[in-house]
């Protein structure tokens, strides 16, 4: 690639403005070549990535952050990141952080346009409110944009946001606080649902979703992280009602940290570890169900509601409705040792 145009790029994060390409000395035809042979890709109108970076990012998270910093490019220091683009830089999860649009906000009364793929907002907020990245940019804080992400998406992706700001040690009451000013705003009532329901123990994205659907169920109160002591050792349920316990399963566990997961050894000790919990669960009375991430959406969603209603059902026949006491006895001293949330 041209030096000074390399220079640049590396002096931008991996961005650059059509305007200081042609300052570089590039002709018009030189730089459609370059998009051409895709060593420059087109972000957005004016505005190109170096195309071996692009190609090196994730679409989950490294691309989405790369056209927030490409649009921000295009805009004045008046904005401050907000909603989803807030949330990356906060590496707040999403459900699909994929189709995320750029957001931005700045103080105004409330109103909102879209253009370009740059999602506009006008909106109150407290200057306490505005943090900086590492690398510089302003964006709201953890409780505002967990608040923000439920009344834009909806119930279920704020749940997940909540339930993670709770995770991080942002206080309930600071969520609350954080809608203080929101009482005639639209999604005011998702929102206020939300923070009642979200829980902080929920250790991921999926366990977030597995609650939200072995709540619809209807059986009872979902717990979460319930701990059982199993051959001497604490091992932690991720959701537990009456006498059956309801594991999230998903693919990073069976996934090296190279592709993307998090297990720390061969795949076949990993599952067959799985296996011996499971039997062991099991032999403690307890009727035992897994929760795929597919069984969350459309009609798998519909699917697995039918299967986990006839599976708590047969362990409510064989165990009861509730918790035996022995097991509730001794999760009780568990919690009281370790706390709700340390993990064996």
């Amino acid at each position: 690639m041209f030096a000074p145009l390399a220079q640049q790029l590396a002096a931008q994060g991996g961005l650059v403005q059509r305007a200081q390409v042609l300052d570089t000395g590039l002709t018009p035809s030189r730089i459609t070549a370059l998009v051409k042979d895709e060593s420059l890709v087109i972000l957005r109108r004016g505005v190109y990535a170096d195309g071996e970076l692009w190609r090196s990012l994730d679409e989950f998270r490294g691309r989405p952050l790369l056209r927030i910093r490409a649009a921000l490019l295009q805009l004045d220091r008046a904005w401050v990141l907000s909603h989803d683009s807030s949330a990356f830089e906060l590496e707040m999860p999403l459900i699909r952080p994929a189709e995320s649009l750029v957001h931005v906000t700045r103080p105004g009364f409330t109103s909102a346009w879209t253009r370009a793929g740059v999602s506009h907002h006008y909106a109150r907020f407290q200057s306490g409110q505005v943090v900086t990245s590492r690398e510089g940019f302003r964006h709201l804080d953890v409780a505002r944009t967990a608040v923000d992400i439920a009344r834009q998406h909806g119930e279920l992706p704020g749940l997940v946001a909540c339930d993670w700001a709770l995770r991080q040690g942002v206080a309930r009451s600071a969520l609350l606080e954080a809608c203080l000013s929101m009482t005639y705003w639209p999604g005011i009532v998702t929102v206020r649902s939300v923070i009642g329901r979200a829980d902080g123990r929920a250790e991921s994205l999926a366990e977030t979703l597995g609650r939200d659907l072995v709540e619809e169920l209807g059986v009872g109160p979902v717990d979460v992280q319930f701990p059982l002591r199993l051959e001497g050792r604490v091992r932690w349920c991720d959701l537990r009602v009456g006498n059956h316990v309801f594991e999230v399963q998903g693919k990073i566990k069976y996934q090296t940290a190279a592709e993307g997961g998090v297990a720390q050894r061969p795949v076949a000790e990993v599952v067959w570890d799985e296996k011996k919990r499971s039997r062991l669960i099991r032999a403690e009375d307890l009727g035992l169900s897994e929760l795929l991430y597919e069984d969350f959406w459309g009609d798998r969603r519909s699917e697995a509601l039918r299967r986990l209603r006839t599976e708590y059902a047969a362990t409510e026949r064989r165990h009861g409705a509730d918790l035996h006491p022995r097991l509730a006895a001794e999760a009780a001293r568990i919690r009281l040792e370790q706390g709700w949330r340390d993990r064996a």
